[in-house]
């Protein structure tokens, strides 16, 4: 059923209605200049042009609010004396440039490659922790990137189980890069490891 018309019930009232109270409010106001007064405003109501229709709006798309699909994960490791007190770090960042976590461990006394290494682990496990399919790992350790992509043998008994967890670690990300960087653009992840060691995080 349509809804009424507001021309029809404005005449519907002049001319049923009783409206006394009205009348009453305003001295000097008759029923029948009430009656003419809602005519009036019925005949301006209904010589109006009608409202345009609104064009229905397209979908906006929806805001994805899960988790990040690609990251790049600086990673470094520092030692103080190698071996000497040790920290790692690593810094995970979105396709946009945006920080999306600052990681930090401090690993007591170790050598410099060990922790290179936990860096690397630090920053895997907790991209894997919000799902990231894709991933490019940079690190400034060339020793590292160069172990991790085969053309580097792993003669270090302390490293080998580091390097096998990585390997691992890595073949759980569907898309993996790995990125020799050098050490003026791996600042950030830097930063983590030696703060790691100064806070003992």
């Amino acid at each position: 059923m349509a809804p009424p018309d507001l021309v029809d019930i404005l005449r519907y009232i002049g001319r049923e209605e009783p409206l006394s109270g009205t009348v009453r409010a305003f001295p000097g106001l008759t029923r029948e200049d009430l009656s003419r007064l809602l005519e009036t405003a019925a005949g301006r109501l209904a010589a109006l042009p009608p409202e345009p229709i609104p064009e229905p709006r397209p979908p906006e798309p929806p805001v994805s609010s899960g988790p990040p699909q690609s990251l790049k994960l600086f990673s470094d490791g520092a030692a103080r004396g190698n071996p000497g007190p040790a920290g790692a770090g690593a810094v995970l960042v979105d396709s946009a440039g945006r920080v999306v976590a600052r990681l930090g461990r401090f690993l007591g006394v170790q050598t410099n490659n060990y922790a290179e290494y936990m860096g690397l682990l630090l920053g895997l496990k907790h991209a894997l922790s919000l799902g990231v399919k894709q991933l490019e790992v940079a690190a400034d350790s060339e020793l590292l990137i160069r172990q991790l992509q085969g053309r580097y043998q792993v003669k270090s008994p302390t490293l080998r189980p580091l390097y096998e967890e990585a390997v691992a670690l890595l073949k759980q990300f569907p898309r993996v890069k790995l990125v020799h960087v050098p050490r003026e653009k791996n600042k950030a992840a830097d930063e983590m490891s030696n703060r790691a060691i100064d806070e003992r995080m």
